[in-house]
C-alpha cells in the first residue's frame, strides 16, 4: 500500500495496513530543507520538481498534502484582488493589505482564476507538472486554497476583519459571499487541469478565533458551501488555532480529515468529533524543531494510545515548520509502525 493509498483509505473510512503518516509541506519548509533560495524554488521548475520528487525517495512511507503543491505562500488568492505581494529570498512572500480596506474589498467581483493575479501562472505550472510526472507514473492527487476568513484577514488585517464582522455585518456578508465563490472557482480551476485529482485541502486558522455564535454566522454557511461543492472528493481542513469550543460545530461542515493544534488534546478532539479523521498532533515548533527525535516519537505514540489508532493520521499539529530536521519526520513514522 502506497503512503497516499494508506492515507486515502483511512480518510474514506476504509482499512489500511498501518496508521497513515502525512504532513502538510510548502514553501516555509521545503526550500530550507533543500538548501535553496525561496525565489529559485518558485522560479526554477526543475528544482521544484527535483525537491518534491526527492521527498518520496527520502521518506518512502509518508504522504504529502496536498503534494506537489504549487503555491506562492499566501499570495495566490490576494493577488487576484490587487494586494501587493512582497517577495523575499529567505521566507515566503508577504501580503500588504488592499488600499481602501473594507469598502474597496466589498466592491470586488469574484476574480477569474484563468485571468487574474498569480492564479493563471499556477494553473499553467500544474498542467506542466502533470505532463512531467506522467512518465514517472505519478499524478497530483490534491489541490489547495485558503479559506475566506484567512484571505480577508490578509487583505485587510486580522484586527480590522474581526472588528468589521461585528460592526459592519452587511458589508462583511458581501465580502464572504464573494470570497466563497472565488475559492470554489479557484479549486475547480486547479482540479480541472489535473488528470485524476482526488481531494481538496482548505486552510484557515482565523476560523478558530471566533465565538460559537460568530461561527454560526460567519463560518458555517460559507465553509459548508465550499465543502459541499466538492462532493466525492476527499476534503481536508487545516485550522491549527486552539479552539476546543468549536470542535463539535466544526465537525458538521462536511470535511473528512481535520488537521488541528497540538494545544488541544487529541482524546478530547476524538470525543467531540467521533466521525472525523484526525490528522495530528505532534507540536510542530516546540518538539519537531526544538525537541529530539525520541521526544517526537513519544508524543506520536501517545497520540496512537489516546485514540486507539482509530480514525487517525499521524502528523504535526499544523504544517511542517521552517527548520524542522528530517529526522523528526522519521520519528513520527516510527511511531506509526511503517518504519523500524
Amino acid at each position: 500500500m502506497t503512503p497516499w493509498d494508506r492515507f486515502a483509505n483511512v480518510a474514506r473510512g476504509k482499512p489500511a495496513d498501518h496508521i497513515p503518516v502525512a504532513f502538510i509541506v510548502d514553501s516555509p519548509w521545503l526550500p530550507g530543507y533543500a538548501g535553496i533560495d525561496i525565489l529559485d524554488y518558485f522560479l526554477r521548475d526543475d528544482e521544484w520538481l527535483r525537491i518534491n520528487l526527492g521527498l518520496r525517495a527520502r521518506f518512502p512511507e509518508i504522504a504529502w498534502l496536498p503534494g506537489f503543491w504549487l503555491e506562492y505562500g499566501m499570495a495566490a488568492e490576494p493577488s487576484a484582488f490587487g494586494a501587493r505581494v512582497v517577495w523575499h529570498h529567505d521566507k515566503p512572500p508577504s501580503i500588504e493589505p488592499v488600499r481602501g480596506g473594507l469598502a474597496t474589498l466589498a466592491g470586488f467581483e469574484p476574480p477569474d482564476p484563468q485571468r487574474h493575479g498569480l492564479m493563471p501562472l499556477l494553473l499553467q505550472l500544474y498542467a506542466n507538472a502533470e505532463r512531467r510526472l506522467a512518465p514517472e507514473g505519478m499524478n497530483i492527487k490534491m489541490v489547495a486554497a485558503r479559506g475566506p476568513l484567512a484571505i480577508a484577514g490578509w487583505m485587510l488585517s486580522i484586527t480590522e476583519l474581526l472588528v468589521a464582522l461585528k460592526t459592519e455585518p452587511e458589508t462583511c456578508a458581501r465580502i464572504m459571499d464573494m470570497l466563497t465563490t472565488t475559492i470554489i472557482e479557484w479549486l475547480r480551476a486547479q482540479l480541472g487541469v489535473l488528470n485524476a485529482p482526488e481531494g481538496i485541502l482548505l486552510l484557515d486558522d482565523i476560523v478558530g478565533m471566533v465565538s460559537p455564535k460568530m461561527f454560526d454566522q460567519w463560518v458555517r454557511p460559507y465553509y459548508a458551501k465550499i465543502f459541499a461543492a466538492f462532493d466525492g472528493k476527499l476534503k481536508v481542513f487545516h485550522n491549527d488555532t486552539p479552539c476546543p469550543r468549536l470542535l463539535e460545530p466544526m465537525a458538521t461542515l462536511g470535511f473528512d480529515v481535520f488537521n488541528f493544534s497540538h494545544e488541544t488534546d487529541i482524546a478530547e478532539v476524538q470525543t467531540k468529533m467521533p466521525n472525523t479523521i484526525l490528522m495530528g498532533n505532534v507540536p510542530p515548533l516546540d518538539l519537531m524543531v526544538r525537541g529530539t527525535p525520541d521526544q517526537v516519537e513519544a508524543w506520536a505514540r501517545e497520540c496512537v494510545r489516546k485514540t486507539g489508532g482509530r480514525n487517525l493520521v499521524l502528523s504535526a499539529g499544523g504544517g511542517v515548520s521552517p527548520g524542522t530536521p528530517p529526522e523528526m519526520l522519521d520519528a513520527v513514522a516510527r511511531a506509526s509502525g511503517v518504519m523500524p
